[in-house]
């Protein structure tokens, strides 16, 4: 039910495409892929060593040896993406304004990173003692709540946790607290660091990881690769927004999630279908209003052949002219924060009047008969978009965004 109008004002990222905004849109535009070979521990034993790392990171440059302590990996990605989102939104965060803003940040595998290493020190090395801030470090909300410190976030302050999902999910709880009142500024998004040896050995079990690169929606994919990184906005109402004259970035104009009720592995077609029906509802568009999707699209041939049925049944007739990307092609699959950065490509098609594309496209397969901007951008008018995530488990979350 719709409420409050509500406006992004602020976004941050840093991915494998880029360390900010400006640079991943960059990124996209050029059509830039990150995937390659993996620097981790023990990658000489993976079966499929290549992922999407943020290049040349170093957390000293950033962060101080305390910070360290207490941050993992992916709360400092989330901090650094949501630095940035603030400090675009030009907003300070005291008085009765912290009291009415909050965060709200989803993550699938919170710290693994640190989990992976206290227990090859523990089972491994023999020790018996760990740090005293491992459980802060691993927790999966300590994200959301350093960034509500960092900022005087003092209203709402949680974590979403529902796989590949989890950011559009966290997203979607911020629309709907500042639609209904609860909350006048989010600060929301979503952020993932699981590109360590035990987290790769888990994802190699489920038999979906590609050797050779991420090419969705073609006959030659090969599976998935994973990525990192974060991408975290501003959400805020929208009177609010426009009585201190803030530039107003996009409308979230709608969202819906979805059950399957299912399978724990498998998607459905029909609730990938009911997600973004809903979504288009919710923001009072017609399927032929919306002018492009940022896609699912793992590069696995499940989720490609239905996420194709499921967007032909939604748009019907307007399917013929609609462009279909998955940017996970260039960033890798970001899990817990592929939402977040993929929000990002909907961003650059509103404002800039840019597609990103879908790279490493060689052949069309006839189950994926969509306009997927095969490897190069494009330039086009948007007036509306959505944005899919469809995670393990069957559960479904789409956002819709109109231009400002």
């Amino acid at each position: 039910m719709r409420g409050r109008r509500v406006a992004i004002t602020g976004a941050g990222t840093i991915n494998p495409l880029g360390a900010d905004v400006p640079a991943t849109l960059a990124a996209m535009r050029e059509g830039r892929v990150a995937i390659g070979p993996l620097d981790i521990r023990d990658a000489d034993r993976l079966l499929a060593p290549i992922g999407a790392q943020v290049a040349e990171y170093d957390e000293t440059a950033r962060f101080d040896r305390q910070q360290i302590a207490l941050y993992d990996r992916f709360t400092q990605f989330a901090l650094i993406a949501g630095g940035q989102a603030v400090a675009q939104s030009g907003l300070t965060f005291d008085g009765a304004l912290a009291e009415r803003a909050g965060v709200v940040i989803g993550t699938s595998g919170g710290g693994l990173g640190t989990q992976d290493d206290n227990y090859r020190a523990v089972y491994e090395e023999g020790k018996n003692r760990v740090h005293p801030f491992v459980v802060p470090r691993l927790m999966n909300s300590a994200a959301a709540s350093h960034l509500g410190m960092v900022h005087n976030l003092r209203g709402p302050g949680f974590t979403v946790s529902s796989a590949c999902a989890s950011s559009n999910h966290a997203m979607g709880q911020a629309l709907a607290m500042i639609r209904s009142g609860m909350a006048d500024v989010m600060l929301t998004g979503g952020s993932e660091a699981m590109l360590c040896f035990g987290g790769f050995k888990a994802w190699e079990g489920l038999r979906v990881m590609s050797r050779d690169g991420c090419r969705p929606f073609c006959a030659t994919r090969s599976g998935m690769v994973q990525g990192e990184g974060a991408a975290v906005f501003v959400f805020e109402e929208w009177e609010h927004a426009r009585a201190r004259g803030a530039e107003i970035l996009a409308e979230v104009a709608g969202y819906s999630m979805t059950s399957d009720a299912g399978d724990i592995v498998m998607p459905s077609q029909q609730g990938a279908e009911r997600a973004m029906a809903g979504a288009l509802a919710d923001a009072g568009l017609a399927p032929g209003d919306v002018g492009y999707v940022n896609a699912h699209g793992t590069a696995t041939a499940a989720n490609d052949r239905i996420e194709s049925a499921a967007i032909a049944a939604v748009f019907g007739p307007a399917t013929g002219g609609l462009a279909v990307s998955s940017t996970k092609s260039m960033h890798g699959h970001l899990i817990g924060g592929a939402g977040a950065v993929e929000l990002l490509a909907c961003l650059s098609a509103l404002r800039d009047g840019v597609i990103p594309p879908t790279m490493g496209w060689r052949t069309r397969d006839p189950d994926c008969p969509l306009d997927v901007v095969p490897n190069a951008a494009r330039e086009a008018r948007v007036a509306a978009t959505l944005s899919n995530a469809f995670a393990f488990g069957g559960l479904n979350a789409v956002l819709a965004l109109r231009a400002a």
